[in-house]
């Protein structure tokens, strides 16, 4: 049997409503997950809410409300967004309502404290609510915060702390061995910097004071709780049934691939501070971070804190779900930031989805329904079946090698390209007989294996490509996108436009 593969969301803060950026990290999950899915692999993609956070807890104070009823109302906009891009997660935690989640946090303590890696202290430090993190002077850019530009507050009082300085040499093994990928290379050099830089022990706990009483209660410490990073980061293992070892977690932690999408403002919570958790834990650490770019509108980076926002949910209704996914994995480069523009998201709509795909479909059905309607067998056209011979390693090697959906729909797209000019040039609709047939033919085979490339990516467009020609997608994949003529013999149906204009 295929080795499982766990492929994880963030968690993020739900003090307000998600923005595009979190819709970018849900797609790329989403692709990864379809991707080992379509290939036979036992596969699980997880996602949900930081509930516990202190940025909720001011939230609702500014909004005059309770936390639980902030955080009940906008984790449920979050969970309904994974629908809105057609997202398959087959989990999403809440810290705050999961029953199992509190006992995994607390599991998690125990184990780090069983190896002696909690202590208390005295701490003075300064303080960033929307990092939830303390910084030393000399990380702050201008006195502020590099994240969020905002100035710390000075914070002092008696924390628990984490023996981090402890693991300094584990960390580094696993992130200069590769058993701990980063993706990008960029963003391993800048956590083995960080690691390499020296590390301090972290401060791992909150007074319940200044917590609000919100959060996880320290074990045998009630005056304290549990700080929100030890607490978000645990729902990886605890989503799946930790500390009970329940068939998920064994599946899907002790034996899978994992692989955590990530944004890079919280790399080094991921790559340093919870691979160490868990070695202290005695757990294994997760193998692989992709860790994308920040999208951005106007210049400015798009965020819930400072209120520079693009609304998925209206972007999708503008555009259409399938168009949104295909500009997030399609124009934002692997790790690079981008800029929302939809004028130019619209452009790209119509130009690859709509002119070259979309109108390259309809001629292709329409051209068999002129012949009665069924794609006549032919001898194989090598030009074409050249070009989509590769296309399988390639989109294999982009996704489980490179964790690059853009760079497998690269490779689609110079099939589609290929099959354009290949109808421009072949002028299909003047010839006859069995020139004819097999021209015909070599155009539906190309969109058939182009449908079957699309299926992690565009499931919706997959599928209606894939009706339009009379074909099921096809078993075994991505054995499926062999150029091998199976298309021969199908009855199409109705052509009708895949991205039909005006925009909905």
């Amino acid at each position: 049997m295929s080795t499982p593969v766990y492929v994880t969301t963030s968690i993020p803060y739900v003090n307000a409503a998600p923005h595009l950026g979190i819709a970018l990290e849900f797609v790329l999950a989403d692709a990864l997950a379809r991707f080992h899915r379509l290939s036979g692999a036992p596969t699980r993609l997880q996602s949900g809410t930081d509930d516990n956070s202190l940025k909720n807890v001011l939230a609702a104070e500014r909004e005059g409300i309770p936390v639980r009823t902030l955080v009940d109302r906008n984790a449920d906009v979050f969970e309904r967004l994974l629908g809105r891009l057609d997202v398959q997660a087959d989990g999403f935690i809440r810290t705050s309502a999961d029953p199992v989640h509190p006992e995994g946090v607390a599991e998690l303590w125990r184990a780090c404290e069983a190896h002696g890696d909690l202590y208390r202290k005295h701490y003075r430090g300064l303080y960033c609510v929307g990092c939830e993190q303390f910084y030393t002077p000399d990380e702050l850019e201008a006195g502020r915060c590099p994240e969020h530009g905002t100035t710390p507050e000075t914070i002092e009082e008696e924390n628990w702390f984490f023996r981090l300085s402890r693991y300094q040499d584990e960390l580094r093994r696993l992130l200069e061995s590769g058993r701990l990928r980063v993706v990008p290379e960029t963003r391993r050099r800048e956590a083995l910097a960080f690691v390499n830089s020296g590390l301090r022990d972290l401060s791992v706990s909150r007074a319940q004071e200044r917590a609000r009483g919100w959060g996880v209660p320290v074990p045998g410490d009630p005056g304290q709780v549990v700080y929100v990073w030890f607490d978000a980061l645990a729902n990886y293992i605890t989503a799946l049934g930790y500390p009970r070892r329940t068939a998920t977690y064994r599946t899907f932690w002790e034996q899978a691939t994992t692989t955590h999408v990530i944004g890079k403002g919280i790399l080094r919570f991921h790559a340093v501070y919870w691979p160490a958790i868990l070695l202290s834990a005695g757990l294994p650490p997760p193998d692989r971070l992709l860790v994308h770019g920040y999208l951005q509108a106007g210049g400015a980076r798009l965020s819930k804190s400072s209120g520079v926002r693009v609304d998925p949910d209206e972007v999708a209704g503008r555009l259409g779900s399938e168009a949104l996914r295909y500009w997030l994995l399609r124009a934002v480069g692997r790790g690079e930031d981008a800029d929302w523009i939809e004028e130019r998201a619209s452009d790209l709509r119509r130009a690859e989805l709509g002119n070259e795909l979309g109108n390259l479909l309809q001629r292709t059905v329409s051209l068999v329904r002129r012949d009665g309607g069924v794609v006549r067998p032919a001898p194989a056209d090598a030009e074409l079946g050249g070009i989509a011979a590769g296309l399988a390693e390639r989109v294999r090697t982009a996704i489980a090698g490179e964790l690059d959906p853009q760079a497998a729909l690269t490779a689609t797209w110079e099939l589609v390209r290929a099959t354009n000019r290949y109808a421009n040039q072949r002028q299909p609709w003047r010839l006859e007989g069995a020139a004819r047939d097999g021209a015909v033919l070599a155009l539906a085979e190309s969109l058939r294996v182009v449908a079957e490339a699309l299926r992690p990516f565009l499931p919706r467009t997959a599928a209606d490509i894939a009706t339009q020609l009379g074909v099921e997608p096809g078993a075994g994949w991505p054995a499926a996108l062999a150029w091998d003529g199976r298309v021969a013999g199908a009855r199409v149906g109705e052509p009708r436009p895949l991205f039909p204009r005006p925009l909905p």
